[in-house]
Formats: structure tokens, sequence, C-alpha cells
């Protein structure tokens, strides 16, 4: 991602230029072959089970890397890790020590065998599926509710409740930087070229740093109302994020420009999700259904019905070794 030369503010809508959103709310007007395909691969193979984790609500549910196992966090102040097999999901280990609510957790970006816990009790910890331990907890200064691995597998950011960011060393384990910041931190995140880092804030914006120096880089205007969600789509061409205001808009990374939003939701959209090729993106709120779209034209490739309302986390797995799309959302009253 080329780095801007200086921070613009939101430009109108319809002109081009970095934080614009150009053009808006576009969408094709029929569905593509893709989406066709998609629709009818759905349509045979279809299955949705559901898994029981955990004795209180679920929190985040992250994929690993390599697609063989999915953990997630919950209030119960524990983590959960399953095996896929074949069509279905086989608990491995319930992993405890966390003091709190494990609020979210992320898996290392290239090894499979580690993960990463954020929690209420002050403390992240680091997790080897392998020897089925804590291997590092790292004590922070308030009650974390985000967490995520840089792409380089380097670092690892935390968030809490006080819009306090941390920088920590994933080798030893020790705090690299901090920021403390003005506004509402929803969600953080890494571009994949990890040299930026994207906060979505409580005033609708998207605020960009550089990395490692974290200076101010731009601020732009994404939404009307509180910007919650931030996701990067695997190939680095898109990040998507979601909002109050229920609309998913779909930027370019390059030109940071709106290239597209996603209308289809009633509620706060809380939780994204790309496809493993960045063709698809799910998304969810605390409306009955989950929403998948194709990505390089908005239309709609799949409606996946709920019984119960999504306020948590959302992970999407579309490997090439299997035939279709396997989709875990966490419902949570």
């Amino acid at each position: 991602m080329a780095i801007p030369q200086a921070s613009m503010g939101p430009s109108s809508l319809g002109q081009s230029g970095p934080g614009s959103m150009a053009p808006w709310c576009s969408v094709s007007s029929g569905p593509t072959r893709y989406v066709l395909g998609m629709q009818e691969l759905f349509r045979g193979h279809s299955k949705t089970r559901e898994f029981p984790a955990h004795s209180a609500k679920v929190h985040s549910v992250a994929w690993s890397c390599d697609g063989r196992r999915l953990a997630s966090g919950s209030f119960d102040k524990t983590a959960s890790v399953f095996l896929l097999e074949k069509d279905r999901l086989v608990k491995e280990n319930n992993y405890r020590g966390h003091g709190d609510s494990v609020d979210q957790l992320c898996w290392h970006p290239s090894n499979p065998d580690l993960f990463v816990t954020a929690s209420g009790d002050k403390t992240i910890r680091i997790w080897d599926v392998r020897t089925t331990k804590c291997i590092a907890t790292v004590n922070t200064k308030g009650e974390n509710i985000n967490i995520c691995w840089s792409p380089d597998g380097q670092t690892i950011a935390v968030g809490n409740k006080d819009d306090v960011v941390t920088f920590i060393d994933a080798k030893t384990h020790r705090s690299k930087a901090e920021e403390q910041f003005k506004f509402e931190v929803n969600e953080i995140s890494w571009n994949n070229d990890n040299n930026m880092f994207f906060l979505t804030n409580g005033n609708g914006c998207i605020n960009i740093l550089s990395y490692p120096e974290l200076k101010p880089v731009q601020s732009i205007n994404a939404h009307p109302s509180n910007c919650i969600c931030i996701k990067f789509d695997p190939m680095g061409k898109y990040f998507a994020t979601g909002s109050a205001d229920a609309l998913v808009s779909l930027w370019d990374v390059d030109e940071l420009v709106c290239v597209r939003c996603f209308s289809r939701l009633d509620w706060p959209v809380r939780t994204l999700s790309f496809s493993h090729d960045g063709k698809m993106l799910a998304s969810a709120s605390e409306d009955h259904f989950i929403d998948i779209a194709e990505v390089e034209t908005g239309n709609q490739t799949l409606t996946i019905l709920t019984r119960l309302l999504c306020h948590s986390s959302l992970a999407m797995r579309t490997p090439h070794v299997f035939s279709s799309l396997f989709l875990t959302t966490l419902l949570v009253l």
C-alpha cells in the first residue's frame, strides 16, 4: 500500500481522491457467472449445524491460518479449539487461565499452532495447541477488548476499554509501544503489507497510522455513525468496514476510496469476514441472517438464516481443497 503524503479530510460523495466515496453504493445490474455458480454450489452442499462450545455467550471466533482449526473465546473465561474433520467440527481442547471474559482472540498469521486471547482480566495469553498450554502471559494496563497479530508475526496489538493500544513483541512478550487515543477505539488491524495500522472509531472514522512509527497518516470519514469493525481481504486489494448505520463499505487499499456499499442489513454491522480468495464478503448484525456478497459487484451470493442475534464474531473459510464454503458464526442473545 502506498503511503499518502499528507493527511486529508473526507471528500464529497462522488469525488475521487483519498477518503472519497466514489462510486457510492455501486452494485451491478445482475448476478455474474461467479455468483450463479456459487449459488448452485450452496444449494447442493448447504448444511447448518450447531456445536456446543461454552457455558456462556461466545464473543469471538477465528480460523487458524491453515484452516484446520477454529478457536472461540467466551464470557465463561475460556477459549475452545475445534478441529475440522471433513464437514464437522470436533472439539479438541478447552483453554483455561483467564480470570475474566475472553473478549477477542486471533491466530498467528503463519503458524497454525499459536493463538492469542485478550481478556478483561488485564492480560493477554499466548497458547500452543500442540501442548494445550499457555506459553506466555502478558500483563496490560486495562481491560482488554480487542487484539490482532501483525502479518509478519512479530507484534501483537491489544486495545483496552480506556482506548489504549499496546504493541507487544511476540518473541520477548514485552511492550514495544503504547498509544493513548482521544476517541473511542472499536477495532484495530494492520494492513497486509504491515506498514500501516488502522483503527475504527466511535465518530465513524477510520484512523490510519504509519507503522512502526505510529505517526498519523490520515483520518477518513467512512460512515455517518459509529464505525464498528474492519477487515482486510487476503489478497490485499480491499478492506471493509461495518458501521452502526447498518452499512458495509468496501475500500480500495491503495487509493483509500470507497468503491462499493452493501446495504442489506437493518441493524449495526458487528462483524465481517472475507473468503480465502477475497471474492466473497460475509457480514452479520442483529438481523436474523448472515449476508454473503460477491466483492466485485456487491451482488448477494447467499443468505444464511439464523435463530439468534449475532453480537460478536464471524469467520468464513473457503479453502481450495474443499468444494463448499464453511462458515461459522456465533449467535448470542
